[in-house]
């Protein structure tokens, strides 16, 4: 498959955990066409930052995000300062990388705590703490919002217009990553997207589809058109409001996906993201 098929889809690497290494990973891409990535740190951990920044550079791959940073709430003061300590190194490893922006998983109920207000807090302060050395590394900061199903254990953010609520509260270099897993289901997810785009402030658009059943909350989403997920709709409404970025595929499969043979995985990816993707 060509690179004028593919050049506006990226595979964020979860989607290739199957046993591939990093370099593995990155050459199975190649095969396909496929240009641009979004790896997650423990994936750059394992071959050492600077040989993936070196692999990154040598095979001119877009590096569309670098998964994750967040996780901010924490029960103690020492707690919630190593989580900035933790993002502050996850910006020099986005810097490193060239990556588009740092997604923020922003984290869930610290603790035994009931208080979902003072964890958004927690995130809102973490936040202001990273960001002037996101700034100094030119680094966008993407804020995922997560699906309600994770509000207690992931992310306390749970819309896009909570993100924006918080990307406007702290100004430059905030915005959101849409991944359409979680948000799809939300009734005002046409104006939020509106308003992102307003406020020019979508970092990332992510895709795959939401199963029915649904067999594991975390672990079994499915391939584009496998499922309930308006994907060509959603990425008109992400167009309209200007963001013509790349598509990235972001698929955890842990009983389909990542069982099968990496290039039928992202020779599948390609066929969907021109079939159904409204690429």
């Amino acid at each position: 498959m060509g690179q004028s098929m593919t050049q506006n889809l990226s595979i964020n690497l979860a989607t290739l955990r199957n046993g591939w290494s990093f370099g593995e990973m990155v050459d199975g891409c190649l095969r396909a066409g496929i240009t641009a990535i979004s790896p997650w740190r423990d994936q750059v951990a394992s071959v050492g930052l600077a040989e993936a920044a070196r692999i990154v550079k040598a095979n001119g791959l877009r590096v569309t995000g670098l998964c994750r940073g967040g996780m901010f709430p924490a029960e103690t003061a020492a707690g919630r300062r190593a989580a900035i300590d933790d993002n502050l190194r996850a910006i020099e490893e986005a810097a490193a990388l060239g990556a588009d922006c740092l997604v923020l998983v922003v984290g869930g109920l610290p603790g035994s705590s009931k208080d979902i207000a003072d964890a958004r807090q927690m995130v809102v302060d973490g936040m202001a703490a990273m960001l002037p050395a996101a700034r100094a590394a030119g680094v966008p900061l993407a804020i995922e919002p997560l699906h309600p199903m994770y509000a207690a254990d992931r992310a306390c953010v749970n819309t896009i217009d909570q993100a924006l609520d918080i990307a406007e509260q702290l100004g430059e270099g905030v915005g959101v990553a849409i991944d359409v897993y979680h948000v799809w289901w939300d009734p005002k997810l046409a104006d939020a997207i509106a308003r992102a785009g307003r406020l020019q402030r979508i970092y990332a658009h992510h895709i795959c589809d939401w199963l029915v059943p649904t067999r594991d909350m975390l672990l079994d989403r499915g391939m584009m058109g496998d499922g309930v997920i308006d994907l060509s709709g959603i990425r008109r409404m992400i167009e309209a409001a200007g963001y013509h970025g790349p598509q990235e595929v972001e698929i955890f499969s842990k009983e389909n996906w990542w069982l099968r043979p990496g290039d039928e995985t992202l020779a599948t990816c390609v066929e969907r993201y021109e079939s159904v993707c409204g690429a």
